[in-house]
C-alpha cells in the first residue's frame, strides 16, 4: 500500500511540475495514467540498477540484533527439538499437547483417555529430562536410556 501511495504522490508531483505541457484537448486521466506509468517504470529501472533501498527503521532492527544471541537461540532450539525427539512417545505427546498446542491437563487427559495424574507425571518427567539435557547434565542422545533406567 505504501508503494502505491508513493507512486500516486510521484505522479502528482510530476504532473504539477509539467502542468504547462498538458494539452487541454486530451483527457486528463489518460495524461495522468501515462505519467504514473512512466514513474513506475523509472522506479523499476532504478531498483534493478541500484538494488532495493532498505528502510532506515528496518535497518535499525537488523543492527539491534546480536548475532551471538541469535546463534545461541537457534542452537538451543535445535537442541531442545533433538531432545524432544529422544523422549519416549507418550511423554512427547503429552509435552506437545500441553506446551505447544496449549491444551489443559484435563483436555489432554480426555483426548488421550488417561488419568490427569498420568498427564502430570509424564509432563514432569519430560520437562525434567529436557532441562537436564539442555543444562548439559546428560547428552541429548541418552535421554531415552536415562528414562528407561539403562
Amino acid at each position: 500500500m505504501e508503494a502505491a501511495d508513493d507512486l500516486v504522490q510521484e505522479a502528482c508531483v510530476r504532473a504539477l511540475a509539467k502542468a504547462d505541457q498538458w494539452d487541454t484537448s486530451t483527457r486528463l486521466d489518460s495524461w495522468m495514467y501515462r505519467i504514473a506509468q512512466n514513474a513506475w517504470y523509472d522506479k523499476l529501472r532504478s531498483t534493478r540498477s541500484r538494488g532495493e533501498v532498505l528502510d532506515s527503521e528496518a535497518a535499525a532492527d537488523v543492527v539491534d540484533l546480536d548475532g551471538r544471541d541469535v546463534t545461541e537461540s537457534r542452537l538451543t532450539l535445535a537442541a531442545v527439538v533433538k531432545c524432544i525427539g529422544k523422549l519416549p512417545a507418550d511423554q512427547q505427546l503429552v509435552l506437545l499437547m500441553v506446551c505447544i498446542d496449549g491444551l489443559s491437563y484435563k483436555d489432554t487427559a480426555d483426548a488421550l483417555n488417561i488419568p490427569i495424574g498420568t498427564v502430570m507425571s509424564r509432563l514432569a518427567r519430560a520437562r525434567r529430562m529436557l532441562q537436564a539435557a539442555t543444562d548439559g547434565e546428560i547428552a541429548p542422545g541418552s535421554i531415552a536410556k536415562v528414562e528407561s533406567g539403562s
